[in-house]
C-alpha cells in the first residue's frame, strides 16, 4: 500500500506546543513519550503503523474546541480517534500530527423513554447503550461485530451497520442529531429532534466522513421498542454459491429478515472451534436467518423462510428452540474474526458491497482469485444486503506476502465494481481503499468530495491523506477515469 507524504508545515516546535496543550488538558490527558504513543500507533488495520507527534484525551466541549483552534492556527494535523477498532486505517496517525482521542468523552447524557432516543457522548460503546436502555425495554439497532468495543462516534465516523442492518439500517437510519466542531473550533448543531429538518442534509454527510469534515462531541440515537418474539433458523448447504443464490430468494419472496448472514466452511469450523454454536462443521455454508416481531409474524415468516430454503437445496433447517440456542448462533457469528485469527499468522478483512443476486459470481470470482495467488480465504457475508467481508490469511513474516495480500484484496474490490456494488459496505476507505477510489469514481466526481472537504476544512487538516485519492495516485494506479474528455480541475493536484 502506498500512503501519501502528508507532511505539515509546523510554525511551533513540539516542546512549545506541549507547554499550549498543558495548559488546555490535565497531565494524565496528554502523551508525548514514545512508550505513551504505542498503543496509538494503528488501529484494526495493524499492519499499517506509525507514532504520532502527541496524543490528547479531552474531558469536554471546550476542551476540544481550544486543541483544534490551535491546531487550525499552527496548521498542525488532525486524526480523531475512537475506540481504535476501524478496519481501513482510518485512525493512522500522521508523523507530524496529533491524535486527538475521544476516549474520556463517554457519557449517556440523557435517555428520553417518551420520544424513544438516548443522548449520547461519542465515546460511549455501541453495546452499552442497549445495555443502558433494556430496563425500559427499548435498545439500540446497530450491532457491528465489534459492538462491545467500538464508540458510537467512530460508528457515525465509518456509517457502520451490523448483523440487523437489514431491516433496521445503517448508523445514519438510527441517528436524529449531531453536534459537530469544525477545524477552527466552532460547534455546530446538525439535524434535530425531529424525523427531519430543512436545508441540505448535512446529518447524513457526517455519516461515513472518516472523521475528515468535523468531530463529532455528541450524538442523538433513536431507540426501538424490543420485539416481542425473535426467531432464527441456521440452514445448511453443500455449496456456498447455493448459499448465496438462497438470499436473494428470500428477500424477491417479500420476506425481510432482521438478520441474514452467509459464513462458508472455514468460517463455520473456525467460530465452532472458538464458540462451540452447534455450527454443522461438514457444511460447504450456513445461512442464519432471524425474524422478529409478533408471534403470529414470526411464525408465518419463518414456515415461509423454510419453504425457500428448502427449495433452494438447503441440506438441513434447525430453529434455536430458545433464547439461550438463538444468542449462541449469533455468538459464533459475531466471533467469527477472532476465531480466524486462530487459523493463520494473519489475516486481512476485507469488505466490499455487491448486489445481492450477484453473491454466486463474487463468490466464485474470491475462490478463483484465492487459488491464483495460493492465499486462503475465509467468507463471512452480511448476505442479506450484500456487505462481504473476505477474511484473506496470510504470514507477515514471509517477504513479500503482504503485498500480494492487498493486490488479491484490491482485485475482489474492483470485482464488486464491476458486478454493480461498491469498495465498502462499512469499513470505510481509510488508507486501505484509496486506489480502488480511482476505480469507483471519476475525476469529476472526485473533484465534488474535494469541494465538500474544503467547504469544511479549508487547511485539509483533519484526517488528511485518508478517504479520497489525489490525481496524481489514480494516474500512477493507471485508473484516472475522465469523462468525456474533460480534464481533470486542478484542485485535484493540490491537495
Amino acid at each position: 500500500m502506498k500512503i501519501d507524504d502528508w507532511g505539515i508545515n509546523n510554525q511551533i516546535n513540539k516542546h512549545e506546543l506541549v507547554q499550549i496543550f498543558a495548559s488546555i488538558v490535565p497531565e494524565n490527558s496528554l502523551l508525548f513519550e514514545t512508550e505513551d504513543l504505542k498503543p496509538y500507533e494503528c488501529d484494526g488495520l495493524s499492519a499499517y503503523r506509525q507514532l504520532p507527534l502527541m496524543v490528547l484525551l479531552p474531558e469536554t466541549i471546550e476542551q476540544i474546541q481550544s486543541i483544534l483552534r490551535i491546531c487550525y492556527q499552527y496548521e498542525i494535523a488532525v486524526v480523531t480517534r475512537g475506540a481504535g477498532t476501524s478496519l481501513s486505517g482510518g485512525a493512522l496517525p500522521l508523523e507530524n500530527g496529533i491524535v486527538l482521542s475521544l476516549a474520556k468523552l463517554n457519557k449517556i447524557i440523557e435517555i428520553d423513554q417518551d420520544n424513544f432516543t438516548a443522548r449520547v457522548q461519542p465515546g460511549v460503546r455501541n453495546l452499552a447503550i442497549s445495555e443502558a436502555v433494556s430496563a425500559h425495554g427499548l435498545y439500540y439497532a446497530p450491532d457491528p461485530s465489534s459492538q462491545i468495543a467500538c464508540s458510537i462516534g467512530g460508528n457515525v465516523a465509518e456509517n457502520a451497520g451490523g448483523v440487523h442492518c437489514l431491516k433496521y439500517g445503517l448508523t445514519i437510519h438510527n441517528v436524529l442529531q449531531l453536534k459537530v466542531i469544525t477545524m477552527e473550533g466552532d460547534l455546530l448543531e446538525i439535524g434535530s429532534e425531529a424525523l427531519d429538518s430543512p436545508g441540505y442534509d448535512v446529518l447524513a454527510l457526517m455519516h461515513g466522513s472518516e472523521g475528515m469534515l468535523g468531530v463529532v462531541v455528541e450524538v442523538l440515537v433513536k431507540l426501538l421498542v424490543k420485539p416481542k418474539v425473535i426467531k432464527v433458523l441456521m440452514a445448511s448447504f453443500d455449496q456456498v454459491t447455493t448459499a448465496g443464490e438462497a438470499v436473494s430468494k428470500i428477500i424477491s419472496n417479500g420476506i425481510i429478515p432482521a438478520g441474514l448472514e452467509l459464513m462458508d466452511k472455514s468460517a463455520i469450523r473456525a467460530a465452532e472451534d472458538f464458540i462451540h454454536a452447534g455450527y454443522p462443521v461438514d457444511a460447504a455454508a450456513i445461512l442464519l436467518c432471524e425474524v422478529d416481531g409478533s408471534l403470529a409474524e414470526v411464525d408465518a415468516q419463518i414456515e415461509q423462510v423454510q419453504k425457500v430454503l428448502k427449495q433452494s437445496g438447503a441440506m438441513d433447517i434447525q430453529i434455536a428452540v430458545d433464547e439461550e440456542q438463538r444468542k449462541t448462533f449469533w455468538a459464533g457469528r459475531k466471533a467469527a474474526f477472532p476465531a480466524v485469527g486462530r487459523l493463520s499468522p494473519d489475516y486481512y478483512c476485507m469488505d466490499g458491497t455487491i448486489p445481492r443476486f450477484q453473491l454466486g459470481k463474487i463468490l466464485q470470482r474470491i475462490h478463483d482469485l484465492s487459488e491464483e495467488y495460493g492465499l486462503a480465504v475465509v467468507n463471512v457475508f452480511h448476505a442479506g444486503d450484500g456487505n462481504l467481508h473476505p477474511l484473506i490469511l496470510y504470514d507477515a513474516n514471509i517477504p513479500g506476502q503482504l503485498d500480494e495480500t492487498e493486490k488479491m484484496g484490491g482485485e475482489i474490490l474492483s470485482a464488486c465494481v464491476e458486478l454493480g456494488g461498491t469498495i465498502t459496505g462499512e469499513h470505510g476507505v481509510g488508507v486501505e481503499k484509496l486506489d480502488q477510489m480511482c476505480i469507483q469514481f471519476n475525476a469529476s466526481e472526485l473533484q465534488q468530495f474535494l469541494d465538500i472537504k474544503t467547504a469544511f476544512d479549508t487547511k485539509n487538516l483533519l484526517n488528511p491523506g485518508k478517504g479520497i485519492p489525489l490525481l496524481h495516485r489514480c494516474a500512477e494506479f493507471g485508473a484516472l477515469h475522465v469523462h468525456h474528455g474533460q480534464l481533470p480541475h486542478p484542485e485535484l493536484e493540490r491537495f
